[in-house]
């Protein structure tokens, strides 16, 4: 019992902790020592292997997915320096209309995460030209943020086959599969999380403008001038290329082999055998096509490149630390307990699949922790109930996207801290668009699963 109850105070103490602003480092460490102290955890095994260096361990993980990080902050941040990520929403401007705030933010921030930058730099990017957008359209900041986690925290990270995304990595390194799993589910679960988002953010919208709800910026927020942001950018075209290359990339040895032409071929071999390595390649292409096109940032190529790799180091220790707090987590005969109890529940496979990865996802608080740990901890026991891989693959990337984007979400922490309000004033519309949405679009697409 005090077990259980350590597990249940570590994971409500490390919600609120991270709701107050503490470091999501000392306080997955500090909370980690609660769990261990209440479920008779020696502290060298707990800390030092369950915690640091284990299989799950926070720096076990760093250290295996760090290039995907880096590579991918860094072309973010080439990106929104080359005004290339500006230069595509303004694109859509032009051809919306910035009465069209909401749908602008959700397409530019969701071209931009498919194509591989990280969410944190898509927010830093599309937040200064989303400010004005809000302005003109007279739209609160509050639906703002749900636009942003729309675009950039649900279907392009877990549903939409392709994506270099590391919800969509995890799950090839332990299954053998590769980012286009069972990809027709993944694009209807996609539609889904889209249409819906869409749907509520634009009823939201016209309820805020018969209230007599606007726009109100905040103390620190600067609106840019529109004519001022179209002088300086390259065209819209140009910006994709490097979007282009990335996709391209990642999608040539899928392509490849449904041409049949994919025998002996040294490439393809590669692309299935490193599925870390290879998006990671692709962003570094994008990276490389990036600064030979665009004039601002080839002349400080190393000094872009340091920012870039700072900028990995925040989300990645931050994914980090709450993966080894659920390392910790599930080395207790509390978690041991509770995996039997998820697999042998008599309710079909994909159903428990389900709540086993919401759950352990709502625990990290990250959907690339949560996943991480189901597929080291209980993959085995669906794929011994029949679950193929490819389908194992796809359904549990998206049921990762529903609980992890609970308050204690680092993510959903920083994108409030960023657009300056609090999870008073905006958590309500971003835990619709980020936690009820993929969770209902997830469960519909496990309904087809089943009946087809």
């Amino acid at each position: 019992m005090l077990g259980i109850f350590g597990l249940l105070a570590g994971l409500a103490l490390l919600i609120g902790l991270a709701l107050r602003g503490v470091d999501i480092v000392f306080a997955s460490i500090f909370c980690s020592l609660i769990v261990i102290a209440t479920n008779a955890v020696p502290l060298s095994d707990g800390l030092f292997q369950a915690y640091a260096f284990g299989d799950l361990g926070a720096f076990t993980f760093a250290g295996r997915f760090f290039l995907l990080f880096i590579s991918g902050a860094v072309f973010g941040r080439i990106m929104s320096e080359s005004h290339a990520a500006t230069s595509i929403a303004m694109a859509l401007v032009n051809r919306l209309g910035t009465h069209r705030a909401l749908w602008i933010t959700v397409i530019s921030c969701a071209l931009l995460t498919y194509g591989g930058v990280v969410v944190f730099v898509v927010i830093f990017a599309v937040y200064p030209l989303g400010l004005r957008l809000l302005k003109e359209a007279d739209i609160p900041k509050r639906l703002f943020c749900g636009a942003l986690a729309l675009g950039a925290g649900t279907f392009t990270l877990s549903a939409l086959p392709g994506t270099p995304s590391i919800q969509n990595v995890i799950p090839t390194v332990r299954l053998g599969t590769d980012l286009f799993a069972v990809a027709w589910l993944g694009l209807i679960g996609g539609a889904l999380m889209f249409a819906a988002g869409m749907w509520y953010l634009e009823r939201e919208r016209l309820r805020a403008k018969a209230r007599g709800e606007g726009f109100v910026p905040g103390p620190q927020d600067h609106i840019p001038d529109l004519s001022l942001i179209r002088s300086d950018l390259p065209h819209w075209t140009l910006s994709l290329l490097p979007l282009v290359i990335v996709i391209g990339t990642i999608l040539a040895p899928r392509l490849l082999t449904l041409l049949g032409i994919d025998n002996d071929l040294a490439l393809v071999s590669f692309a299935k055998a490193e599925p870390i390595l290879w998006p990671s390649i692709a962003l570094a292409g994008g990276s490389a096509i990036a600064l030979a096109l665009f004039s601002a940032v080839r002349r400080q190529p190393l000094t872009l490149l340091g920012r870039g790799t700072q900028d990995a180091m925040s989300p990645l220790m931050a994914t980090a630390a709450v993966i080894g707090f659920g390392g910790v987590v599930v080395v207790t005969a509390g978690f041991s307990a509770f995996a039997s109890a998820i697999v042998e529940a008599d309710i079909p496979p994909l159903l428990s699949m389900f709540a086993g990865v919401s759950i352990v996802s709502g625990i990290t608080g990250s959907s690339s922790g949560g996943l991480q740990i189901f597929m080291a901890k209980m993959a085995d026991s669906y794929l011994a109930l029949g679950i193929s891989p490819e389908e194992l693959h796809r359904l549990s990337a998206m049921a990762s996207g529903g609980f992890d984007s609970l308050p204690h979400c680092g993510a959903i922490i920083a994108m409030l801290t960023i657009t300056q309000l609090t999870h008073k004033e905006a958590y309500k519309d971003v835990g619709i668009i980020t936690v009820v949405v993929p969770m209902l679009a997830t469960l519909c697409c496990i309904g087809i699963a089943m009946i087809v």
